[in-house]
């Protein structure tokens, strides 16, 4: 029984140690995931350069190493940094750092030889990384006065300038850079109080500018106020006046009709007075030839008497004869005397009465 357990301690041994020599002249079914690339070793030289998938291999030294194609996120803080009108201030700088995707195989070996490392570790990589963004910061920071590091839109240049600083950098490295941003400026307290005063002063000139406006604008504000208030007025004016000149216009048509209307009246009536008054005439002619028809014969017997006093005394005679009857009574009284007339059985008197002279 000790010598089998002995026998099978060595018999493990021996597969341990030829496992241990073995292991550097091959590998089977090593995976290369989908975020990484593969780098197929011989002799300690560079094959291939593979993308994901199964592989596996024989020969003297041989291996797969891979390193990841996925970002790594890394931050670089410079505490102190010269701005180009000397004023310290403190930047970070933030991004996305990428390794070659191996699409071109030849660059990737050359790359691989001299930055192993760097791809596979990532201490190594942020040890990098601090080195090119200390550096970036400094060329874009120290090119730029002090408001442009920090203060407004000009903040974002900074930004683009340390991104291209930093993608020129890296480009050696066969690294590319993605996301770059400046989260944060920090400033030495001397130039934290300068700057607080110098905000402060411009918040007092923004708000007396504010003010101005405000007051300028209440002015304004007003003034169309009132401006409105008279052009309403004016309004009310120019339409009491536009009625006001309508109805004239009626009133002056009323009475172009009401004068035309009078006016036909008055030709009609002046034309009926014409025709009543030849109507008149008319009738007076007819009526004196009528009067003349009507007296011909007593102005002509008129005439004859005039013509003829004997003649006229005659015929004055015989009326006077004619108008008296038989029964008639006369009496002779002398000039002045009126008789009086008694009736009955009385015998008629008459008295007279001298007339005195």
């Amino acid at each position: 029984m000790r010598k089998v357990a002995v026998i099978f301690v060595l018999s493990i041994i021996g597969l341990a140690l030829l496992a241990m020599l073995l292991t550097p002249h091959f590998y089977l079914l090593k995976r290369v995931n989908s975020d990484e690339v593969g780098i197929q070793i011989r002799g300690g030289q560079i094959v291939n350069v593979v993308p994901p998938g199964i592989y596996s291999d024989i020969g003297l030294y041989v291996d797969l190493v891979t390193y990841s194609t996925q970002s790594y996120q890394f931050a670089v803080t410079d505490p102190e940094v010269i701005t180009l009108d000397n004023q310290r201030i403190g930047v970070t700088v933030s991004g996305s750092v990428f390794r070659p995707f191996g699409a071109d195989v030849e660059e990737v070996k050359v790359l691989w030889t001299k930055y192993r490392n760097i791809y596979t570790n990532e201490t190594a990589l942020q040890n990098v990384m601090n080195d090119l963004s200390t550096q970036a910061i400094k060329v874009c920071v120290g090119d730029r006065p002090f408001q442009d590091s920090v203060i407004g839109s000009d903040r974002d240049s900074l930004r683009t300038c340390i991104d291209e600083e930093l993608n020129k950098l890296a480009k050696t490295y066969g690294l590319s850079i993605a996301n770059i941003t400046v989260p944060n400026v920090t400033l030495s307290p001397e130039v934290q109080a300068l700057l607080d005063a110098i905000t402060q002063s411009r918040l007092q000139t923004e708000k007396a500018q504010q003010d101005k406006l405000k007051a300028l604008a209440e002015g304004e504000a007003q003034q169309a106020e009132q401006e409105a208030a008279i052009r309403v007025e004016q309004s009310k004016i120019q339409e009491q006046t536009r009625q006001q000149t309508v109805l004239a216009a009626l009133e002056e048509e009323k009475l172009k009709a009401q004068l035309a209307v009078i006016e036909a009246q008055k030709n009609n009536d002046l034309f009926s007075a014409q025709k009543d008054l030849e109507i008149n005439r008319a009738q007076a002619a007819a009526a004196i030839e009528k009067a003349k028809a009507d007296l011909a014969q007593q102005i002509a017997l008129a005439q004859l008497y005039t013509d003829n006093p004997n003649y006229y005394m005659l015929q004055l005679a015989l009326a006077n004869a004619s108008a008296i009857k038989n029964t008639d009574k006369i009496i002779f009284t002398q000039e002045g005397v009126f008789p009086n007339l008694v009736f009955g059985n009385v015998m008629p008197t008459m008295s007279v009465t001298p007339n005195p002279q």
